[in-house]
């Protein structure tokens, strides 16, 4: 394994920190800092660069995108077990980390960024990956205060997010992701890089904001989407009737086949679908 810099191996820093991986937290560490530097090499240019890190635990890829050149990295950890060993690599880039601790969930970026804007990179937990992703692609205003994602997820997550219509994986991430991001997979991760080694192969994913993605409420399309693919063996005459409004109405006026269903809509038709709804008077989210 090749060292990207002079802090011990992370197998010495987990074991000095007794850093077992906790399920409840969702933790998967990476060992492998030519893993590491692989998925911080899918940031860059990281130079003069605040990247936004969720998860970092031990800080393997932490320590790959200081050692990579980015200006300042904001790593937020939930596991207080972790924060020693963070501070350990803060000490060997004085000024360039800022550690966090709290929940992802809870915490709010602009507090810690102010003005300036970021990268978002991280090997996120599990338990917490989509309400992260989702959270992050519905942002207001827009375009948002991250010039990009770099993310780990399970490659059934990833594949859902980058799916086309048409395809078993699209769904309401895919319309999410497609709506205001220009998202791709980029490479897989096998479980034994992992440990634990979790049950499914991993992949990373890079989503890019539309500088002016269609107009749509974020709301309304969440609204849509989910009432659309929470029953998507129906047609959408049948699956959007939990909206509360007439379906046959809303498809008419968005140009949408009543006997189609959700898998075979466009995010252009989901867009659609979501503006009528939203003005309706009756019917604001």
């Amino acid at each position: 394994m090749a060292q990207i810099d002079d802090l011990p191996p992370l197998r010495d820093v987990i074991r000095r920190h007794g850093l077992t991986p906790k399920k409840s937290l969702g933790q998967n560490f990476l060992f492998d800092l030519n893993l590491t530097t692989r998925i911080a090499r899918a940031a860059e240019p990281l130079e003069n660069i605040t990247v936004l890190e969720i998860g970092p635990g031990p800080g393997g890829l932490t320590r790959a995108l200081l050692a990579l050149g980015a200006r300042r990295v904001i790593a937020i950890e939930r596991d207080q077990r972790a924060i020693a060993a963070l501070e350990e690599i803060a000490a060997r880039y004085p000024g360039r980390l800022d550690i966090v601790a709290g929940d992802a969930l809870s915490v709010d970026p602009g507090e810690q960024l102010g003005p300036e804007r970021a990268r978002i990179v991280a090997n996120l937990p599990y338990n917490i990956a989509t309400a992260l992703l989702v959270a992050w692609l519905t942002v207001e205003p827009w375009p948002p205060w991250y010039d990009s994602l770099i993310l780990m997820f399970q490659r059934e997550v990833a594949e859902r997010i980058v799916a086309a219509p048409g395809s078993k994986s699209y769904g309401r991430l895919s319309v999410l992701a497609g709506w205001r991001t220009e998202a791709k997979l980029l490479f897989d991760v096998a479980p034994s890089a992992f440990v634990p080694p979790p049950k499914v192969t991993s992949s990373v994913v890079r989503l890019t904001p539309r500088p002016v993605p269609l107009a749509c409420s974020s709301a309304a399309l969440q609204r849509v989407t989910e009432a659309a693919f929470g029953q998507r063996r129906k047609m959408l005459r049948q699956s959007l009737k939990t909206l509360g409004v007439d379906p046959a109405a809303l498809l008419a006026e968005a140009g949408i086949e009543p006997t189609a269903r959700a898998e075979e809509i466009s995010v252009d038709g989901f867009v659609a679908l979501a503006r009528i709804f939203a003005e309706r008077p009756k019917n604001r989210v």
